[in-house]
This record gives structure tokens, C-alpha cells and sequence, in this order.
């Protein structure tokens, strides 16, 4: 009897069995250093300010209010087509955007061209394009009243529908895919396809067998993340989507139109569905292949493309698309120095004037401060996480990929009401104050949306890297933390430096997560647009369109000098790295 009685003292005084295995993922964190430290935080930042807004977000669709509207949303046939529309739009796009972006980056990395520079910067436009810019263009150029269709050519196509969010959001989006394979491309080992080479294999042949299959986790993340994109945006589908109802404008509506956040967060957890689907597909595809071209052995040098039967459809399509991108943005351009954008088309001065005076300065320096502060947690975060989803094995590593996405197939709007509803009082008895109103709560969510894109990148070149460089280094003494700054980081420089692009041209750009986190001692460039937008002044808007993106070019410019990648067509080595 005594001896059951001092083993049941004995249990009752050990803890749970949950944190138990907390304390010891815990003393292993520890034991990585610094990168354990930097996994630990960045984890820190997907639960509390990812996960937890999504939970607060999924309770209010079940809420009481909540089940009322699933009951009527699900019988009602439009929501159907709705679903359908959303689903067709993201597959569609992220095929088109996906296919532009390897044209370009073949273009780019793999043929002598005397213009691929220019085609390097022009392809990097559409990934700072502010929010409407694109949409405002297409609508002024190929719309009933454009300039091309109506003007030149006597037509009164509708542009709008699923034929203008295909346009717009494809080119909107291209740059992801393009800068993910130029960087795969860079670190592509030749020495494989010389092999093919010498066995007999055609360029096309060499191209389909050998380049195309390792490329394979650089087209997957790259379909993912342009279709989770694609569904998500807003400012495209309000302003294009005309009778084309996407879950997207239907969030929006019920916001704006219905103040309804019942009806929103059912829309939302209905986006959050196909998103998860192509994630798992992604997922169990590519988790059991072996896609490694970087092994710290000599590598061969890439043969350009020569062969003139595929070298100018490749070269065609790049300067097609790239002229296309001028089009677009030299129009945004044109709006901004005229006195009424497509109807009175004097030159002026004071669109650009309005912006660079009182509130539109207020706007420039506001968004320049706060992206400058989400850039750097996002690019560390993203490559943290990122290299813990593809060099560590361990349990719910495929729930901390999928997490890392949700930032982005969430529509932004939902983001930002997810913060508010999560972080609009204290929690945790104070330690975490109340962010609404703050700059903080702006950061978080501009960190939130940069970081997919950065984590996407960055998996893509990691899936390269052969775990036998890191036991090499860890053999010779060196700890986890140095082998990932000295070996890691500089074989994914160029993955780094696009996520650096990418997160500091998304944090500019974006709008719908922070539509209803602004306030009067915050202003937004992007709220800004929206504004003059909404009161019929495109030309303002363009000008502010026109301001945004020469100061993201400048950034980028300064990026490159700092890291000391240059953001041109110098920067693609004859050969792979060794």
C-alpha cells in the first residue's frame, strides 16, 4: 500500500506529458546557439501572428451569427460559381505566370542576348507595381473606352471579367515565379547535362529529362505561391472582376458594402480550403524526391541555348512580354504627367507635386519607415524557417510549411481583421500590450505578407543543397549557426537577395492587410491610392504609382550595393557555384 501511494507522489509531480516534449525541443533549441535562438523567434512569429488571427478568424465563421450564414451561403447556387470562378482563376494563373517566369529566367541565365539587362530590370517592374496600377492601366487601355481598343482600333471590348484578372494578375505576379528559377538556374550544375550531352541528348531532350525534373521544387513553389496569390488578391478582382465573382470581391463586399464580418469570415474560411489542397499536393509530391545540384563537388559549366529553333520562340515570348510590361507602366507613367488621365492628355507637373506635398510626403516617409522595419524580420524569418523545413527532419515540419503560406492565402483584408480581433487588448496578462493604432501592428502585417513569398524562395534553393555540406563543416567543428552563415548562405545568395526584393517591394505595396489597421498618424502610400482612386483623381493615383515605384527601384539598388549582388545582368555567373 505504501509503495503504491509513493508511486503515485512520484507521478503526480511530473509534468504533462505535452510539456515535457516542450522542455525538450526546448534544451535541443538551445543547443543550436544563435540559429536555435532565431528558430525559436521565427516560429514565435507564424503561431502568434499567423495561426492565432486564423483561429480568431475561423471562431467568428462558426460563431452563432456564423452558422446562420454558412446555412445560407452554402444553399445559395452563386457561391457555387463563385468557389469555381476562384479556383479556375488561381490554376490558370499560376500556370500563365508560372510558364512566363522560366521563359524569362531561361532568357536570362541561359542565352547571350545583347538586351537581356533590360529585360532583367523590366521584369522586375511588376513586383512593385502598387496596388491598381496595373488594373487602372489595362482598364484605360483595352477597356469599352481604352485607348487602344476604342481609339485605335474602333473596338468596344469589355476587358473586364476573367480575360482582365488573367492579364492583369499574370503579369502582377510573374516576377515570384522569375526570380525563384533564376536563382535554380544559376546554381544548376552542367556537368549533368553534359552527361546527357555525350550519351546523344538533344537541347530539347536534355531540357525535358534533366533540367526540367530538378527544376521541379522551383515549379512547384512557384504554382503554389502565384496560385495562392491569385485567389487572394483584391485590388485587382474589385476593380477587373466585373460580373466575375471570386471570393475575393465577395470579402470585400460584405465588408465594405454589408459590414458584415460574419459573412467575410465564412468567405474566408472557404478561401482557406483550396489553398490547403494545393499546399498538400505540393507537400507529398516533393517531400519523398531528391532535387540536389549543389554537392561542393566541381561542377560544369551550362552550355547557353544555341540551337535556333528554340532559342527565338524563348527570346520571342521574353521580348513580347517584356514590351507588354512597358506598355502597361509607361501608361501608368503618361497618367501621371497628364492633366486627365485618356481624356485631356496636356503635360503637367501637378500630380507628382500633390504627392511629394503635405499628406502624400506624410504617406512616402510613413511606408518607407515601417517596410524598411518588416524587410529584415521577414528576409530572417523566411530563411530561418525555411531552411528548417528542408535541411531538419522532424515532427510537423509539413505543419510549419503550411503555416508559413497561410500569410498569403488569407486575403489581406481578413489579415488585418484577424490582427484586430487578436491584438486589439491585452494578452497574456499584459506582456503582449495592445497593438491596435500602433506601427507595430503595421509591421507585423507587412511581415506577414512578405514572408511566404521569402519562404518560398528560399525552399526552392535550399532543395538544392546537399545535406553532406553541412555534416562536412559540423565534422570539422564548426557549430550549426557558423556552417549556416559561412557555407549556407553564401551558396543561396541570389534566393537571399530576391527574398530581400520581395519582401521590402511587397511591404510597399500592399494594401488589403492594412485597409483597416491604418490611422491618422500612419499613413499609407497604398491607402493613399486607394483614396484617390475611389474619388475618381487617376491621375493622383498614378502619380503616387509612379513615386512608389522609384523608390522601391532606389531600395533595390541599395540592396544590391549593400549585399553585394548587382541587380542586373552581371549578376548571373558564367558557372554554377562551387
Amino acid at each position: 500500500m505504501g509503495a503504491t501511494q509513493h508511486t503515485t507522489h512520484n507521478t503526480a509531480k511530473r509534468p504533462p506529458a505535452p510539456l515535457r516534449r516542450l522542455n525538450r525541443a526546448a534544451t535541443r533549441l538551445r543547443a543550436q546557439g544563435a540559429f536555435g535562438f532565431a528558430a525559436l523567434v521565427s516560429v514565435a512569429i507564424i503561431i502568434g501572428f499567423v495561426i492565432f488571427p486564423t483561429i480568431e478568424i475561423i471562431a467568428k465563421s462558426f460563431g452563432m451569427d456564423g452558422r446562420a450564414e454558412w446555412d445560407r451561403l452554402t444553399d445559395a447556387g452563386r457561391t457555387f460559381t463563385t468557389v469555381r470562378n476562384t479556383i479556375w482563376l488561381g490554376f490558370l494563373v499560376g500556370v500563365i505566370g508560372t510558364a512566363f517566369g522560366l521563359v524569362m529566367a531561361l532568357v536570362q541565365v541561359r542565352t547571350e542576348i545583347r538586351f537581356k539587362r533590360v529585360l532583367h530590370l523590366i521584369s522586375l517592374i511588376p513586383v512593385i507595381s502598387p496596388p491598381f496600377a496595373v488594373a487602372m492601366s489595362v482598364l484605360t487601355l483595352f477597356g469599352r473606352s481604352g485607348l487602344i481598343t476604342k481609339e485605335m482600333f474602333g473596338l468596344r471590348y469589355d476587358i473586364t471579367g476573367l480575360d482582365g484578372l488573367l492579364l492583369a494578375l499574370s503579369v502582377s505576379f510573374m516576377p515570384v515565379a522569375y526570380l525563384n528559377f533564376v536563382g535554380m538556374l544559376q546554381a544548376f550544375d552542367g556537368a549533368l547535362e553534359e552527361a546527357a550531352t555525350d550519351l546523344g541528348g538533344t537541347l530539347t531532350y536534355r531540357f525535358r529529362t534533366v533540367v526540367l525534373p530538378l527544376l521541379a521544387p522551383g515549379i512547384a513553389n512557384s504554382f503554389l505561391l502565384l496560385f495562392v496569390s491569385a485567389i487572394a488578391d483584391l485590388g485587382n478582382a474589385v476593380l477587373l472582376g466585373g460580373g466575375y465573382d471570386v471570393l475575393a470581391s465577395r470579402i470585400y463586399l460584405a465588408i465594405i458594402g454589408e459590414f458584415n464580418l460574419d459573412k467575410a469570415a465564412v468567405f474566408s474560411v472557404m478561401l482557406l480550403v483550396p489553398s490547403m489542397l494545393v499546399f498538400a499536393a505540393q507537400y507529398f509530391w516533393l517531400r519523398k524526391r531528391e532535387y540536389i545540384t549543389i554537392t561542393g563537388k566541381p561542377v560544369g559549366e551550362p552550355k547557353p541555348i544555341d540551337q535556333r529553333s528554340v532559342l527565338w520562340p524563348l527570346v520571342s515570348i521574353a521580348t513580347l512580354l517584356g514590351a507588354f510590361i512597358v506598355l502597361i507602366y509607361g501608361y501608368i507613367v503618361v497618367g501621371a504627367f497628364t492633366e486627365v488621365w485618356n481624356i485631356n492628355f496636356s503635360p503637367t507637373f501637378d500630380n507628382v507635386l500633390f504627392v511629394l506635398r503635405g499628406a502624400g510626403r506624410e504617406a512616402l516617409l510613413d511606408t518607407i519607415r515601417l517596410a524598411a522595419l518588416a524587410t529584415p524580420i521577414a528576409s530572417v524569418a523566411g530563411l530561418v524557417i525555411a531552411f528548417v523545413i528542408t535541411q531538419r527532419d522532424f515532427r510537423g515540419r509539413g505543419l510549419l510549411d503550411f503555416a508559413s503560406v497561410l500569410g498569403v492565402a488569407i486575403p489581406g483584408t481578413i489579415i488585418g481583421i484577424g490582427l484586430l480581433l487578436a491584438y486589439n487588448e491585452p494578452l497574456l496578462g499584459g506582456l503582449i500590450p495592445e497593438l491596435t493604432g500602433t506601427a507595430a501592428i503595421l509591421v507585423l502585417a507587412f511581415t506577414i505578407r512578405s514572408l511566404p513569398g521569402v519562404v518560398r524562395v528560399a525552399v526552392g534553393a535550399l532543395n538544392q543543397l546537399s545535406g553532406s555540406l553541412e555534416e562536412a563543416s559540423i565534422s570539422l567543428g564548426a557549430t550549426p549557426a557558423q556552417t549556416f552563415r559561412k557555407i549556407i548562405l553564401p551558396l543561396i545568395r541570389p534566393a537571399m537577395f530576391s527574398s530581400l526584393v520581395w519582401s521590402f517591394a511587397r511591404s510597399m505595396t500592399s494594401l488589403s492587410p492594412i485597409i483597416f489597421l491604418v490611422t491618422p498618424q500612419w499613413r499609407i502610400m497604398t491607402a493613399q491610392i486607394l483614396n484617390e482612386a475611389d474619388q475618381g483623381r487617376f491621375g493622383n493615383a498614378a502619380a503616387y504609382s509612379v513615386v512608389l515605384v522609384s523608390v522601391v527601384l532606389a531600395a533595390i539598388s541599395l540592396l544590391a550595393l549593400t549585399t553585394g549582388f548587382k541587380a542586373d545582368n552581371d549578376s548571373i555567373p558564367s558557372r554554377s557555384p562551387r
